[in-house]
């Protein structure tokens, strides 16, 4: 039996909180599931329904389905095979896709007005250090995340040329895909308009939720 028919098997059990895959890495099965859009794709502004499923249809659950794929093909090799290494690679690019995905659809469906704690706490030139790092990304590829560093509490802003450059021990709260899939069909290569249509729409709700969890994961 392959991993796939393991999760169908086992996924209505109220005892199973994780499965193995991966050599003993435990996941949660709940991560390996094409999560639908958290909003009504029609009503957002400045970004269209097409844009949005298509990103949604193609390029999550794709990420979703070929990490499915490749963790399968690991847990079928033998422990000497030399397919270790580029299957790993593979399983980080599809894994980090489909997390970012998550958390950037996750972070949609807003009115774009910012309120809360972290509002108060990032300093008046936030906003255009991120656009700066965003359009820096126009006409190529990659990820602007502003996070929380869990082992000094900064508020930091990271770039991602790819699915697998993250800043280390930092945790995602608002993340912006400058991928082309992500605006190419609204707005072609005016990446700068794309980017005022993501703050317009951002659920800055979300956002503050994700800060009060991560304040709760620093070391320091």
């Amino acid at each position: 039996m392959n991993r796939r028919a393991v999760l169908s098997t086992l996924a209505a059990s109220p005892l199973l909180g994780a499965i193995t895959v991966d050599g003993g890495v435990s996941a949660p099965v709940a991560n390996r599931t094409i999560k639908p859009l958290p909003f009504d794709a029609s009503k957002l502004s400045g970004l269209s329904e097409r844009l949005l499923t298509s990103h949604h249809d193609n390029n999550y659950a794709g990420a979703v389905k070929n990490l499915l794929k490749v963790e399968d093909a690991l847990a079928s090799l033998k422990p000497d095979s030399p397919l270790w290494s580029g299957l790993k690679e593979r399983a980080l690019q599809f894994h980090n896709s489909m997390t970012l995905h998550e958390w950037y659809f996750g972070n949609l469906g807003g009115d774009g007005k910012q309120s809360g704690a972290l509002a108060k706490a990032l300093p008046p030139t936030w906003e255009q250090h991120f656009r700066s790092t965003a359009l820096s990304l126009a006409g190529g590829s990659g990820w602007v995340t502003l996070g929380l560093h869990t082992l000094t509490g900064e508020l930091l802003i990271g770039w991602s040329g790819n699915h697998t450059q993250a800043l280390a021990g930092t945790l995602p709260l608002l993340v912006l895909d400058l991928y082309e899939h992500a605006y190419a069909i609204d707005y072609g290569a005016a990446a700068a308009k794309y980017v005022d249509a993501f703050f317009s729409n951002v659920n800055w709700e979300v956002v503050e939720r994700r800060y009060e969890l991560a304040k709760n994961s620093i070391t320091r």
